[in-house]
């Protein structure tokens, strides 16, 4: 059977069983400062119990155990003793740092969870724990394979907590720490905590499967040692010496294959996986052509990671075959090597155990926790983020240079585009994947080589984010689209608080030299001023209010002959107006002015997409408004006239309204190129573009462009149709 870690929970390990474990793999350890660690946590820790009545000490003794066998360094192990005495014993990070070393108290105070400050719900207090880990780990990434440890150990004693506290730590285990262990590599933690996790949310389901794979333990154990020498011998044909192992898969991976494919265990064949180590690469590939040669291999089931390697550096030739018996197995080929690597990832690198890790060799991924962290301030939309992105792909895509890169299943071009930086993914107009243009919504395949089509004109939009699958993609648009509300209600807070000034004969001016702005930003609570202001343009903060607590203003009110009640009425009345054409103004879809009708919301209809310049109708949608339609629109029904409403276009409002035109043209080299050239040429930007062939030598190209209006529109087709190779262009 395959030699698996063991991660078992042990009660009585004592500090020489210590010793002689790192001793093993470890030789030159400083041992006397593992024993004094070991000592410095058993009398922090006196008398203290855990929720299982067993004495605390056994949980940092535990965590340090499964450190020691990822075969991680001494400050790490160390670390993991000491890793509760600051918030669970009141120790100050300092002493840490004086008896031990600054390394150890850096993991240590990075693992202590923020408890000195109150939060509104037990969510916000595991997001505020968790950003803090973030930045910890950015730092020293030995700093989460501490938390997994202990994670770990909290795991394998959480039967002894209440059952609605064991399915909430379950699910958050399985949720942010599974994914942390795949990112790292760990395979040994990730299969455990699964297997644990599986246990304490689903525990019908996982003790059906233990029973399932019980019952058929001796059959099973017998085909594995005989299945194992058949492969060996098949090797030893070709010379190829190898290490094989066999095992049956863990629970949670047979449990997603039932949900995956919706049917019973008995009906999940490929529920046995071996693996084959041997030395070297080009053995790797002689041993998958043996494999092949000898058992029939099951197409679409061959996966080449040695080639191109997951994110978190995992290598291995994965292939399913049909076995002895007719049994379908998984068999995985890698190298000793690869093998470590595989099952403890980031551990298996000295370079992380030498204390080269702190700081200088930060993995991408948590470069971008960090600018999340960075960027997002909701928690909940934080946590959304990194749930979301932690969780490995599967998808290989290819830059139009051959650089791989690995995106989750269901990512789409925006997605890629915001992956290779943020301006691409900003300026991005379209794609082309493996040379024909697909629309942004498409779903990238494996192998699929994607060229981003961009534009300076280019801005995201809202729609993004129905598009977009990774958190990452999220949280630049949202960055964007809230950088530009912030401009523009900043815009009209100034409008408004300048306006409403002159009702008490001052101006923001002034207000700011005599440095009463300060006393308004700590009156109202706000980071700044400019903060003040935004929240003015917003509407969240009523300029009315505001100006009532300026000094000055209070003052000339106090001294005015003229009442300060006339004054206040005069400014409410102004507010009150003045706030309504804010309001107004700031709508999103405000290119339509609706008879009668004020603060309606109001939306282009989709079937006809109309644009400044066509004849229009208002139609009242019930729950959703006014939506404005062509004149001449079939979708209309002309049988509920009463329902339809005068609107006309605003004069005065400024944007570049979507709309699709579709060109037919002779199947030439370059007709695309010559197509998008006459629309940028005139400054219109392309928000997409669909290309295909056409019968007889035809090709059909649908844009989706922005114009001004209609006459912009007109325009742009007739200089498509002055193209000697276009058939015809309509709008559609």
């Amino acid at each position: 059977m395959y030699q698996v870690l063991d991660f078992s929970h042990e009660r009585a390990i004592s500090v020489d069983d210590l010793v002689r474990r790192v001793e093993a793999y470890y030789p030159d350890a400083d041992f006397e400062m593992l024993k004094k660690a070991y000592s410095y946590a058993t009398k922090a820790h006196e008398g203290q119990k855990r929720s299982s009545g067993e004495d605390y000490i056994i949980h940092p003794i535990n965590v340090s155990a499964t450190l020691i066998k990822l075969r991680m360094d001494l400050d790490s192990i160390i670390a993991g003793l000491l890793h509760d005495v600051v918030e669970d014993c009141g120790v100050e990070p300092i002493e840490i740092q004086n008896e031990f070393n600054p390394a150890v108290a850096q993991i240590v105070v990075g693992l202590t969870k923020i408890s000195k400050i109150k939060f509104k719900t037990k969510e916000e207090s595991q997001a505020e724990n968790f950003r803090k880990m973030v930045v910890a780990m950015a730092k020293d990434i030995r700093v989460i394979i501490v938390k997994l440890a202990d994670r770990m150990h909290n795991m394998r004693t959480l039967q002894y907590v209440s059952e609605q506290k064991q399915h909430k730590i379950a699910q958050e285990t399985l949720d942010i720490y599974v994914p942390l262990a795949s990112r790292l590599g760990i395979n040994s933690v990730k299969a455990e905590l699964e297997d644990l996790c599986l246990r304490f949310i689903k525990p019908d389901m996982y003790y059906k499967l233990a029973e399932k794979v019980a019952m058929k333990r001796s059959d099973r154990e017998t085909y594995i040692r005989s299945t194992v020498e058949s492969i060996k011998e098949k090797l030893l044909e070709y010379s190829l010496k190898s290490e094989v192992k066999g095992r049956p898969k863990h629970f949670y991976s047979i449990y997603k294959k039932m949900v995956a494919r919706a049917v019973g265990y008995d009906q999940i064949q490929d529920v046995l996986a071996f693996r084959i180590i041997v030395n070297n690469i080009t053995e790797c590939y002689k041993c998958l052509g043996v494999i092949h040669s000898s058992y029939t291999p099951i197409p679409g089931r061959f996966k080449d990671y040695i080639a191109i390697p997951k994110v978190n550096n995992y290598q291995s030739l994965h292939t399913t075959v049909i076995g002895p018996k007719a049994e379908r197995i998984e068999i995985q080929i890698r190298t000793h090597e690869m093998d470590e690597v595989a099952e403890t990832g980031v551990a298996a690198h000295w370079k992380y155990k030498e204390g080269i890790a702190a700081g200088t060799n930060r993995l991408d991924w948590i470069q971008e926790l960090l600018d999340y962290n960075q960027a997002v301030e909701n928690n909940s939309e934080f946590m959304y983020a990194v749930k979301n992105d932690l969780d490995i792909g599967g998808v290989f895509v290819f830059t139009p240079q051959g650089d791989v890169r690995e995106l989750r299943y269901g990512a789409t071009p925006l997605d890629f585009a915001y992956a290779v930086h943020t301006e691409v993914g900003n300026k991005c107009v379209g794609s082309k994947v493996n040379g024909k243009m697909v629309p942004l919504r498409y779903h990238l395949k494996s192998g699929d080589t994607i060229e981003i089509l961009t534009s300076k004109t280019q801005r995201p939009s809202k729609d993004w984010l129905n598009i977009v699958k990774s958190g990452r993609a999220r949280t630049k648009i949202k960055q964007f689209l809230l950088k530009v509300d912030r401009e523009q209600n900043k815009e009209l807070g100034i409008d408004l608080f300048e306006k409403a000034c002159k009702v008490f004969g001052t101006n923001l001016k002034t207000i700011k030299k005599m440095g009463e702005d300060d006393d308004l930003v700590k009156q109202f609570n706000v980071a700044n001023f400019d903060d003040l202001l935004i929240q003015i343009g917003s509407g969240k903060i009523d300029v009315k209010s505001v100006l009532t607590e300026v000094p000055s203003i209070k003052k000339k009110a106090k001294d005015s002959i003229e009442s300060p009640d006339k004054k206040l009425e005069e400014l409410n009345s102004f507010s009150k107006n003045l706030s309504r054409r804010v309001l107004k103004k700031s709508q999103g879809d405000n290119a339509v002015i609706v008879d009668g009708l004020d603060d309606l919301l109001v939306r282009m209809a989709k079937c006809c997409n109309p644009i400044p310049g066509d004849p229009i109708m208002g139609y009242i949608t019930r729950g959703r408004g006014v939506t404005i339609h062509t004149k001449d629109c079939s979708r209309v029904d002309k049988g509920e006239m009463s329902r339809t409403v005068n609107v006309e276009w605003n004069a005065g409002f400024n944007f570049r309204h979507p709309v699709t035109i579709r060109v037919i043209t002779l199947d030439k080299p370059g007709i695309l190129s010559l197509i998008s050239n006459r629309i940028t040429g005139q400054g219109i930007n392309i928000r997409s573009a669909l290309a295909k062939s056409l019968p007889d030598r035809k090709g059909s190209f649908v844009f989706e462009i922005e114009v001004k209006d209609y006459s912009e529109l007109i325009k742009t087709i007739n200089n498509i149709e002055g193209l000697e190779e276009v058939i015809s262009v309509n709008r559609v």
